[in-house]
């Protein structure tokens, strides 16, 4: 983020919704994207779910040490995350990345 000399702050990050009929190469331009972008990461709002998107709190079956495994939105920070067929995505796994798009921070609750 930066401040202006007026007081104003301009956001440094983009978020933008695709929208349109079935069949008009929605996905296409998505691919096109992912081949552009220098670091950027495609998923399905069909296949995704609120943790893979944005990070888990995993256990190790060996040490039995927690840890922090990385989601799709954070593995492309300073990049591009692509999501196709996000109205196919659940509305709690909505919620979850919110605070991503929105404040640009994850919130771990575990």
């Amino acid at each position: 983020r930066q401040l202006q000399e007026s007081g104003t702050r301009l956001r440094g990050d983009v978020n933008i919704l695709l929208l349109g009929d079935p069949s008009t190469a929605k996905s296409q331009l998505l691919r096109s994207v992912m081949s552009l972008a220098p670091l950027a990461i495609s998923t399905t709002g069909k296949g995704s779910s609120g943790v893979g998107l944005t990070a888990a709190v995993t256990t190790d079956s060996d040490t039995k040490e927690r840890r922090l495994e990385a989601g799709a939105m954070v593995l492309a920070d300073r990049g591009v995350v692509l999501i196709d067929e996000f109205d196919k995505m659940s509305e709690s796994d909505r919620v979850a990345i919110h605070e991503a798009m929105e404040q640009q921070t994850i919130t771990i609750a575990k």
